[in-house]
């Protein structure tokens, strides 16, 4: 619930004061409680109707692997019984978390794990945030300082977030709102594959800071890669890049996995820089992180260092990003759960409708 949807069931369905929500809402959503018996400051009748009207969303902490790098992947498990993954990357001057929005995905890129458990069902916006909340408790626990030891967010885990456009809305405003874990927008990052209309949306109604998994120069190319491209090609996603409300000095990030062989000529360069020519934006370079089983393999590293110097030549903004967690498979595309074979995942869900508002409540600076 939003702030204002959580007192109007407050003061509707128990009869209590319109402030009781922000103390709820505040235990919530910056101290990430997970009982209502914490709510220390809540009378304990108040929390005995809590307790008997809802009831708190969580997740149960299945699995917890190390990289040698600092990286941490953390399996958490759902109500219903399904897995999902979340990586925390420890940097110099930024603590990040990789949040997944789906259980699989549909978008059925060659290249990734996650594709292959196919989707199975979108995250609903409790779940999203309890893998936020969940990794900044555990953290905590380890010593890490402050309130919230997690500084920045990136929806690039399990599944497409603008495939789960309503729920990952929810759960960005609550993420953003002052009264809750207050992220700035400038250290929120949103994810996707290529879903136009959906992007435009999305930029329309909340300000977060934007990727775009571009993978290849061309139609022909990407769709072999991207199957999504198929429905929605270079042209109208690039279109939809032009049209975002990008504020002066903001720029999109655009993410070129490079596939040994596959996407890495210096026609493929060339082709890029002239796509994304007058958009406001950086393209990161990432090595593609071999999977067993895909037919792909990482460039060199010299044939990188070529692309780069190709790009910048043609007044990209261009870097090389290093993968983090290659060891424990927490490296760009390669979380995963694969399920028994006897597992059968559900449909794709409908195309979220035109007339969804996604505004709600303007909880965010």
């Amino acid at each position: 619930m939003q702030p204002s949807e959580l007192e109007h069931w407050l003061v509707s369905q128990l009869g209590q004061k319109p402030f009781r929500a922000r103390q709820v809402f505040a235990w919530l959503h910056q101290k990430g409680a997970t009982q209502f018996s914490q709510m220390s400051n809540l009378s304990k009748t108040l929390r005995e109707q809590l307790e008997e009207k809802s009831h708190i969303v969580g997740l149960g902490l299945d699995k917890v692997e190390r990289s040698a790098d600092g990286t941490i992947k953390y399996r958490f498990v759902t109500e219903d019984n399904r897995a999902i993954e979340s990586v925390y990357m420890p940097f110099e001057k930024r603590q990040t978390l990789c949040v997944s929005s789906q259980v699989g995905c549909a978008m059925g890129c060659k290249f990734c794990l996650t594709a292959q458990m196919g989707f199975v069902r979108n995250l609903k916006p409790s779940e999203i945030l309890s893998q936020i909340y969940g990794v900044n408790r555990l953290l905590k626990e380890e010593g890490a300082p402050g309130e919230r030891p997690l500084s920045n967010l990136v929806f690039m885990g399990m599944g497409e977030p603008l495939h789960n456009l309503m729920n990952v809305s929810k759960a960005l405003r609550l993420l953003l709102c002052k009264d809750g874990l207050n992220f700035s927008t400038r250290h929120v990052t949103v994810s996707t594959s290529g879903l136009p209309e959906a992007l435009l949306r999305l930029a329309q109604a909340i300000n977060v800071k934007l990727a775009i998994s571009l993978n290849a120069s061309s139609d022909a190319q990407r769709s072999q890669l991207m199957p999504v491209n198929r429905k929605w090609g270079l042209s109208k996603l690039l279109e939809a890049c032009r049209q975002l409300p990008l504020k002066p000095g903001q720029r999109l990030t655009f993410s070129y996995v490079m596939f040994g062989g596959v996407n890495d000529s210096d026609e493929d360069a060339l082709r890029l820089a002239a796509l994304i020519r007058k958009i406001p934006s950086k393209i990161n370079l990432i090595a593609y992180n071999a999977n067993d089983g895909l037919p792909f393999e990482s460039p060199s590293a010299e044939r990188m260092e070529r692309f780069r110097a190709l790009l910048e030549a043609q007044h990209c903004a261009v870097f090389i990003r290093g993968s983090r967690g290659r060891d424990i498979s927490a490296a760009c595309g390669q979380l995963a759960v694969l399920y028994p074979p006897a597992y059968t995942p559900i449909p794709s869900p409908p195309a979220t409708s035109e007339e969804e508002d996604l505004t709600g409540e303007a909880c965010q600076r």
